[in-house]
């Protein structure tokens, strides 16, 4: 499945989520919920994944996690703040560029039209 085919699916299952809990939730809420989507979808989805920094041959583990990790391809950031900020954006592309994915999304579900907090990331190595 391609990372574009992957992300359709995680547009859709997004929507979903929303449509059935509006804005107003804790962001743990939206994840347990995506996750749940996308594996109905027969997608490999992890959440939480660690993601070191790796320095001069060196892993060290900077507390860095991955919200959803799905097809170990596409990575989602999901954020329920009350608004987003140049920093969230910073955050995803500094997990495309250590985990060496090109695509991402940051999905921010505090928002009255979920298709408002939705933003498709690429990072163009």
């Amino acid at each position: 499945m391609t990372e574009n085919e992957i992300g359709k699916i995680i547009v859709n299952s997004a929507l979903h989520v929303h449509r059935n809990l509006g804005a107003g939730l804790l962001e743990s809420a939206y994840q347990a919920c995506l996750k749940y989507e996308l594996r109905k979808s027969d997608l490999f989805v992890e959440s939480e994944v660690g993601l070191p920094v790796v320095y001069e041959e060196v892993k060290l583990d900077c507390g860095y996690r991955i919200d959803l990790w799905i097809e170990r391809n596409v990575i989602i950031e999901i954020k329920a703040v009350d608004s987003l900020n140049d920093i969230h954006l910073a955050q995803i592309l500094t997990y495309l560029k250590l985990s060496g994915n090109k695509l991402g999304f940051l999905i921010h579900f505090n928002v009255p039209l979920i298709k408002n907090g939705i933003r498709r990331v690429v990072n163009n190595l």
